[in-house]
């Protein structure tokens, strides 16, 4: 008959073996706890505001903890959960610590003699307690991160780039501390 159209029963349907193996593992994953990076939390639910100072200088470096400390105010806030203050007043947790250790040193060159890699250490205590009451939620005396960092060797001429590393690294520096912070590593 015109406009009759086949129907199919559903329990006709066949799942391909690819396909049901996706499903299978789509709904065991879903059930067991994981995440996205960057978005588990460790923390209290009640930590909402975090009182947080430049860090401290314990090395010869001058202003490596300026920019260390803005890039971890600016990595914990685009988190979006939290607010970060200066001030003490009406935070539930504070962010308190020193850079320790800053090494920076040349680990390749190119045909002029001029550093086109650095490989960059960073040394740094940092102490995160609630407030009041002061318990440790996240601590670590010796929290270290290293990265290399790579120049184009295309400049016209060569200044001394360690301003520009310390830039560069302060941004990994602080996801990784913050990633640590949030989720507990």
């Amino acid at each position: 008959m015109k406009g009759d159209r086949e129907v199919t029963h559903p329990s006709s349907y066949h799942l391909r073996p690819e396909s049901l193996l996706a499903v299978l593992v789509l709904l065991a994953t879903s059930a067991c706890g994981y995440s996205l990076v960057g978005t588990a939390s460790t923390l209290p639910a009640s930590i909402r505001v975090i009182h947080f100072e430049a860090l401290a200088n314990q090395t010869q470096r001058v202003g490596v903890e300026q920019r260390l400390s803005r890039e971890i105010a600016a990595e914990l806030a685009s988190r979006g959960r939290f607010s970060v203050r200066s001030s003490p007043a009406g935070a539930d947790a504070e962010l308190t610590g020193a850079v320790t250790g800053f090494v920076l040193y040349p680990v390749a060159f190119d045909q002029a003699g001029r550093a086109r890699q650095y490989q960059v250490r960073i040394t740094a205590r940092i102490s995160f307690k609630t407030v009041p009451g002061e318990k440790v939620l996240w601590e670590n005396p010796t929290y270290a991160f290293q990265d290399d960092y790579t120049f184009s060797t295309s400049a016209a001429s060569y200044v001394d780039r360690e301003n520009e590393v310390i830039d560069r690294v302060s941004e990994r520096f602080a996801q990784s501390l913050v990633s640590s912070l949030l989720e507990g590593f």
